[in-house]
């Protein structure tokens, strides 16, 4: 079995290779009249069986290392983004949000301190309970991997900013490869004492024996997965059945009753998976006859990103910067599961958006790859964003 998934794998990399090299994966590319620029962070996406992040950066922004007192850093705040989807500023107590990842991040605790506290929210620290670090098989993993951690950083910071109460645990996985290392993670991550949801702001292209991973996906856990990055392409693990596929809006302030506005984002990756069936749940929604992508989405475009604190040496960007992607969506609508409650113990949270369609704002602008956003569902939003937290519990 390990050696057909490997030899699928490989197929699948070099079938994403080619998409990845396309206009909707060149980086950094202007906005409108030499706007915004951004780049993906983990540029690794041809070598077999591995992993590669799903964050971006903003280039036209430089990062800064410290800020003046007073001074506020670029980019979406945890106010902004609470007022957006319309979270409570406080919540979560309880609950545990264990975060996978590739490689160490030595800063991790020290960065997400220096976020919590620009942004007036209470400390998570391992001296308090609410910060952990975990390895996978045990032992520390030997790389320290910058662009990996700021993957991490950014995932714990933006399950900060929607969740300020929750705690957070760190899954160190010791390479990137997603069968030997990365799925055992999540099992790893899936055990632990009080979790409640998985994130995973990676992925790999899709390959026929992927089915064989969804095993690794338990009922009574959120697992929630970034949709992808080259828009209209759906990726695994965001693909399976048994996940919460999040992709990605620009989100931009407005003068309106809810105070913002959303379109669909360029980047956001979805569509019709061509090996993994159709849930139950999406039958009557979805446009395919197989899994369609993504479920809900969140801001993720770059150039409507969150502010966040990554200090890893051997980064090009150290320090303060702007970031997005679906790494960003993902674990904001992480903590925005938390924040709903605990799923039963039976369930799959993946289908409670279906359930409550009326509690998401309809994204009706934009598109992403060949899939326009439209009323109701669409591949290129889902459901839509939440609006509030009734949408993603029972």
């Amino acid at each position: 079995m390990r050696r057909r998934l490997f030899s699928s794998l490989v197929a699948a990399a070099v079938a994403f290779a080619g998409l990845a090299a396309g206009p909707a994966a060149a980086r950094p590319q202007p906005g409108p009249g030499g706007g915004p620029t951004s780049r993906h962070v983990c540029t690794d996406r041809h070598t077999p069986g591995k992993a590669f992040c799903l964050s971006m950066v903003r280039t036209d922004l430089p990062a800064r290392s410290a800020l003046l007192p007073g001074q506020q850093p670029e980019g979406l705040s945890p106010q902004d983004i609470r007022s957006a989807y319309g979270l409570p500023p406080f919540g979560g107590a309880g609950r545990r949000i264990a975060i996978v990842v590739a490689n160490d991040y030595p800063e991790a605790e020290q960065d997400l301190a220096v976020y919590r506290r620009q942004f007036h929210l209470p400390p998570c620290t391992t001296a308090n309970g609410c910060f952990q670090k975990v390895y996978s098989t045990g032992t520390k993993p030997g790389t320290v991997d910058p662009i990996w951690a700021l993957e991490a950083g950014l995932d714990m910071q933006a399950v900060s900013a929607t969740c300020p109460g929750c705690g957070i645990t760190l899954v160190e996985a010791p390479t990137a490869f997603i069968v030997s290392s990365l799925m055992p993670a999540v099992d790893i991550a899936g055990s632990l004492p009080g979790v409640t949801g998985v994130n995973g702001s990676w992925a790999i292209a899709e390959q026929a024996a992927e089915g064989s991973l969804d095993s690794h996906f338990r009922p009574g856990l959120v697992y929630t997965f970034a949709s992808g990055d080259v828009g209209g392409v759906p990726v695994y693990p965001s693909v399976s059945p048994y996940v919460t596929s999040v992709g990605g809006t620009k989100l931009t302030r407005a003068f309106n009753l809810r105070g913002w506005t959303e379109s669909a984002w360029a980047g956001t990756g979805g569509g019709c998976s061509p090996y993994e069936p159709q849930p139950a749940f999406q039958q009557g929604f979805a446009p395919c006859a197989t899994r369609s992508t993504p479920d809900i989405s969140a801001v993720a475009d770059p150039d409507s990103g969150m502010a966040a604190y990554v200090s890893t040496p051997g980064n090009p960007t150290v320090g303060w910067q702007v970031v997005g992607g679906t790494s960003l969506s993902s674990p904001l609508v992480a903590g925005m599961y938390a924040l709903a409650g605990r799923p039963g113990p039976n369930d799959r949270p993946n289908a409670y958006p279906y359930a409550h369609p009326g509690a998401f704002h309809d994204i009706v602008t934009g598109v992403a790859g060949p899939y326009a956003a439209l009323p109701g569902y669409d591949r290129a939003s889902g459901i839509g964003t939440p609006r509030g937290l009734r949408g993603l519990r029972r």
